[in-house]
């Protein structure tokens, strides 16, 4: 099982892999969370390379994504699902546009954490005001 900070850092993961391309301003963005959201506060951060290489490699098993979206679920406690969504959504907008199947994937993810609808709309505004540029 997971520990938290796993978890949260599985699903950035699994959201910037989601359209086949981890862009630097996600990978960037990923970085960012770790470093500055209270979640990861006792985090080292010498870990983030290789728990974001064994996500990939879980994604590329046979049942990869229901096995990672299970170990995502599994390792939170239900206080940090509004957490793991909203840093999937900042890492989804992270690159200025979110992808059909990153869009897909929120939603997945929305159910699988079960995650109110209502404030899922209020995480995702959120985040689109926070990555928009001039």
């Amino acid at each position: 099982m997971l520990e938290p900070q796993s978890a949260l850092i599985y699903t950035m993961v699994l959201v910037s892999a989601a359209d086949g391309n981890m862009s630097d301003s996600e990978i960037a963005q990923i970085g960012d969370i770790v470093r500055m959201m209270p979640a990861f506060n006792d985090y080292d951060m010498s870990g983030l390379t290789q728990q974001a290489a064994d996500c990939a490699e879980a994604l590329s098993d046979e049942n990869g994504l229901e096995t990672t979206l299970d170990q995502i679920v599994s390792g939170l406690p239900a206080r940090l699902a509004e957490t793991a969504y909203a840093v999937a959504c900042d890492v989804a907008a992270a690159d200025g546009e979110v992808t059909q199947e990153e869009a897909r994937l929120l939603e997945i993810l929305r159910h699988r954490l079960d995650v109110d609808r209502l404030a899922a709309a209020a995480i995702e505004r959120g985040a689109k005001a926070r990555h928009q540029t001039i």
